[in-house]
């Protein structure tokens, strides 16, 4: 993870080429020493558009897991908090969210929308609200009715202060693990609707769309295609890696 990080704020100064240039004496070139992960159709080098992607993922899958997260967060809190009707109420639409299948909801948006970064931020962060309400709900539960939360109570303390002071604060452990593990789900999700032609336009060196773009001469150069499919599948393994840990970290 921490290579892709680097890669993502220092791919300017070591890309062997520009990620958008078309070399047409190189087209759907094999692994050489100009271009060592091959060239793809328009003859971009493959290397460079690898390595100049990374950035894009490494904004996306954050801004749509804090959206995602910051979401999450107030409607789990609220319904913990207030319980009875408000949090039957929150939940069955919560549900009714999560009814849906995530890749034909975004689809629909943003067919609507239109492609775009932020539509994509949106769209990703908004699907995960659901899942982490439902996450941090369960851990407020757990906090809700101890003697801390009382006290708050009892000298006057206003819900929202209860809720931002006494039980955010105590929850932060099971919220951090869900975050990081929402960060490999946005990394995904992020290239399938980029694959699917609904992710940011072109010629963004977006790894999704590298994919979708390559996949036709996949029997011509298999590289042009395995190398940003490994470097999805590389990234979101770290996340996961890390998700683990930190969810081993909290439980001990």
């Amino acid at each position: 993870m921490l290579f892709w990080v680097l890669c993502a704020i220092f791919w300017p100064l070591f890309v062997p080429h520009d990620p958008d240039a078309q070399d047409f004496t190189a087209l759907l070139a094999h692994p050489s020493t100009a271009h060592p992960f091959g060239a793809d159709h328009l003859g971009r080098d493959v290397l460079s558009r690898v390595l100049a992607g990374s950035r894009e993922v490494l904004l996306l899958a954050p801004a749509a897991t804090l959206l995602g997260l910051l979401g999450g967060v107030a409607v789990g809190l609220s319904a913990a908090y207030y319980g009875g009707w408000f949090d039957e109420i929150l939940m069955r639409v919560m549900d009714a969210i999560m009814a849906f299948p995530f890749i034909i909801l975004a689809l629909l948006i943003l067919a609507v929308t239109g492609p775009s970064a932020r539509n994509v931020i949106v769209v990703i962060g908004l699907g995960f609200v659901p899942l982490t309400g439902r996450v941090v709900r369960a851990a407020a539960l757990s906090v809700r009715d101890l003697d801390y939360v009382a006290a708050a109570r009892l000298r006057g303390a206003r819900g929202l202060s209860i809720m931002l002071t006494e039980i955010l604060p105590n929850i932060t452990g099971p919220i951090v693990v869900e975050a990081t593990v929402r960060v490999g789900y946005a990394i995904f999700a992020a290239a399938s609707l980029s694959f699917l032609g609904l992710g940011v336009p072109p010629p963004s060196p977006n790894w999704g769309a590298m994919i979708n773009e390559t996949r036709l001469y996949i029997t011509v150069n298999p590289t042009i295609v395995l190398a940003p499919t490994l470097a999805i599948a590389s990234l979101v393994v770290a996340v996961n890696l890390v998700a683990d840990g930190l969810r081993r970290a909290v439980r001990a």
